[in-house]
């Protein structure tokens, strides 16, 4: 029985003009990134950035981010994509769903800091102007599992319970109709940590990494409860009696903390430039 204050799924998540399919999950991730990368710029220029330059790294961080997604998910549910009855190419068709986040952030990081070095940019300055965009990445990136209907949470019957159709239910949960909308859990948590992180960082002017840090002791606190609340099974699934991303949240959560509270103590402030091996600055007295 469908509630009728619960949230319906799409009943499709890929359309046609013509030949070209056009598929929901793609769009939510293609206009995260565009979003993110039009905020950075924003914030890149504020910071004494020149214009341009974010883009310019995001041609490196962008592919790079999306491979590293890639790989993470095929490591961690590689069931889905080796052995019997599987086909190897499925690897590649990215745009039917199946990007590890903590993937992307290490590739993005990467490609980011080859773009960097590139642009003779200091790359602890450039990671805290983006850190805050990727959770308003993250938050429209989720809405793509409402398109696919996919990682949803726990059977509910919550008016805000989100209807699943019979073909993408969980086994063993063919009777349930309404499940916990974890994607916009994800996506409202992202939202309101990207406003505090905003403030944090202009109330105290942090730098050398550590808006970076916050952000993913921000995004792993609640990327731990939420796991708690997801039913889709991965080849990792449990250590320990708890999901594989919840133990990855908590060990990245502490080693953010660490790295916090050691930059704090070596570097307080901001960094005094966003470009490595700035010439200083030289007051003329008259």
């Amino acid at each position: 029985m469908i509630l009728p204050l619960s949230i319906p799924s799409p009943g499709e998540g890929v359309w046609h003009i013509g030949a070209l399919p056009i598929r929901g999950y793609a769009l939510c991730i293609v206009l995260g990134i565009v979003v993110a990368v039009w905020l950075s710029e924003r914030r890149w220029v504020a910071r004494g950035g020149k214009s341009g330059e974010i883009s310019d790294v995001a041609l490196w961080a962008v592919p790079f981010g999306i491979i590293g997604a890639r790989l993470y998910h095929v490591a961690t549910d590689h069931d889905l994509y080796f052995g019997a009855g599987r086909s190897f190419w499925n690897v590649f068709y990215v745009w039917h769903g199946g990007l590890g986040i903590w993937g992307g952030v290490a590739g993005g990081a990467l490609g980011a800091w080859l773009g960097a070095r590139k642009r003779n940019i200091d790359f602890g300055a450039l990671a805290d102007v983006i850190a805050p965009t990727l959770l308003v990445a993250q938050a429209i990136g989720r809405w793509g599992n409402w398109f696919n209907q996919e990682l949803y949470g726990k059977p509910t019957d919550l008016p805000w319970g989100l209807e699943i159709d019979p073909a993408h239910r969980v086994p063993g949960y063919e009777n349930v109709a309404t499940f916990q909308p974890t994607f916009l859990y994800e996506c409202v948590w992202n939202l309101a940590a990207f406003a505090l992180l905003l403030w944090l960082e202009r109330r105290f002017r942090l730098g050398f990494g550590r808006v970076m840090a916050l952000y993913v002791m921000f995004y792993t606190a609640g990327r731990g409860w939420i796991e708690m609340l997801r039913i889709d099974t991965v080849e990792l699934n449990h250590v320990l009696g708890l999901r594989f991303n919840v133990w990855t949240s908590i060990v990245l959560f502490v080693a953010a903390l660490i790295f916090f509270m050691w930059s704090q103590r070596r570097h307080p402030g901001r960094n005094p430039s966003v470009y490595r091996d700035a010439e200083p600055v030289h007051t003329v007295v008259t």
